[in-house]
């Protein structure tokens, strides 16, 4: 994509269906009685993965123009694969897949996409290794010199698994998620100590389908059992894509973006927080459900209004990284147009996403003439000022892409994205809807033979 400096951001936008909500729900969904409608579907080619992967352990799904319906299996409804459950490049169906194979009596084989070949799965293996269930990887060294475990897994499931009391090592909702799954199959309560609180999807999706969970402070205990289709699940719209448009907003001068039916849950706004600290105006209005299922799985939605504002320098601390680690990315261009030097403390869990996140926009932001300094392996500082266009390349990653093209509309001078493809694995209409407030001429598709349309 060739991005030009912008004019003042105008209009009104409806972003993609929230993909994290929508992987817990077709997972919940297929292991509970009843069938479930789940709409609006997200385009994120992730979402797709879930669905097939779901489909070949025997779960009925019909496909509409509106959503998607599953028919529930029940708790012991579904049956092995022929062949590898390949996850792609999603994480989240990979994690999330092995806590529900664990507790199956079968053996599973779940494979992936090149990527997310490297990402590290020690952390799942751990825990559901204690519940009983077995689970072989490849080996190999995680960067940070401890044994590590990649995709393939190879899983032999267990039923009933046994009830743990796990602490979790590292901030993750993704492990979180995989032992709750896991844990519906226990011979008892299983209890999950967080230290950072991570997002809370999945306690909210497995509530609304009858599960039992009770959290007080940093621990979270849930009980063994089936669950029960509450019948529709409306997904609210992904507020890690509208973070993209709200920094862009923040950003440019002159700008008012309206974003609406947008997921307001508090585990996920803790970049609305940095924003504030750093001089932003957005203004959030939550709406009043409509009917049933419309609440998305106990998530709330509504409305919200950003206005542009000049910028400055805030330190982001590690016990908040976990609440925004989809969101350092577009943080990181906020910081390069905000007065002052930006410190993000804790980061190093970007380091093992769909690739090294710190690397891929330290290089795309010095590539646009903004000044970043690594001064511990898991902490950036950037030094607000003038940015330049540039070539800038995604590096293979959705949220770098997107990011840098943001970052594009305050440069001066045409900025050049590279490898923007990448996009379609969370937000595939990302260059549509930036037109849209930015101005047609101001984003322009390069083809592969060089034509710009």
């Amino acid at each position: 994509m060739i991005v030009q400096p912008a004019q003042p951001l105008r209009g009104t936008l409806v972003v993609p269906a929230d993909k994290a909500i929508c992987h817990r729900a077709v997972f919940a969904a297929s292991l509970a009685q009843g069938t479930t409608h789940i709409r609006p579907w997200p385009s994120a080619d992730d979402c797709q993965r879930t669905l097939q992967l779901v489909q070949q352990l025997g779960v009925p799904v019909t496909r509409s123009s509106q959503g998607a319906s599953i028919e529930g299996r029940g708790a012991v409804g579904l049956r092995a694969s022929s062949g590898d459950l390949d996850c792609g490049e999603s994480g989240t169906t990979f994690r999330l897949a092995a806590g529900v194979l664990a507790g199956q009596p079968f053996a599973a084989r779940l494979s992936a996409g090149p990527s997310l070949s490297r990402r590290p799965m020690r952390r799942i293996v751990e825990p559901l290794s204690q519940m009983g269930a077995r689970l072989e990887g490849s080996g190999g060294s995680s960067a940070f010199g401890a044994q590590e475990v990649y995709p393939p897994i190879a899983i032999q499931g267990r039923r009933p698994l046994a009830g743990i009391r796990y602490e979790m090592p590292v901030a993750s909702a993704q492990v979180k998620s995989a032992i709750l799954f896991a844990a519906l199959f226990a011979d008892r309560p299983t209890t999950i100590t967080e230290y950072l609180p991570t997002r809370d999807h999945t306690e909210r999706m497995l509530r609304a389908f009858g599960a039992t969970l009770h959290s007080d402070g940093q621990h979270l205990s849930i009980q063994p059992g089936g669950l029960m289709s509450p019948g529709e699940i409306v997904l609210p719209g992904d507020v890690s894509s509208a973070a993209f448009f709200i920094i862009a907003a923040s950003c440019v001068p002159g700008s008012t973006v309206t974003l609406e039916e947008v997921g307001l849950n508090p585990s996920r706004l803790t970049f609305l927080d940095v924003l504030a600290r750093m001089g932003g105006r957005v203004t959030t209005t939550s709406r009043r459900l409509r009917g049933p299922g419309d609440d998305g799985g106990g998530e709330p939605r509504g409305t919200i209004v950003v206005e542009s504002r000049p910028l400055r320098a805030t330190t982001v601390e590690s016990r908040e990284v976990p609440g925004v680690i989809d969101e350092l990315p577009i943080l990181m261009v906020a910081a390069a147009c905000a007065q002052g030097v930006t410190r993000f403390h804790g980061i190093g869990e970007l380091r093992v996403k769909e690739t090294d996140r710190v690397q891929s926009m330290i290089r795309g932001l010095r590539q646009l003439g903004a000044r970043v300094t690594l001064p511990a392996p898991d902490t950036v500082e950037i030094a607000g000022g003038p940015l330049r266009g540039g070539v800038v390349e995604s590096a293979g990653d959705h949220r770098t892409a997107m990011s840098l093209a943001v970052a594009g509309l305050m440069a001066a001078g045409s900025t050049t994205v590279q490898g923007v493809a990448c996009v379609a694995k969370s937000f595939p209409e990302f260059f549509e809807h930036l037109r849209r407030v930015a101005g047609s001429s101001t984003v322009k598709t390069v083809d592969t033979v060089g034509g710009v349309g």
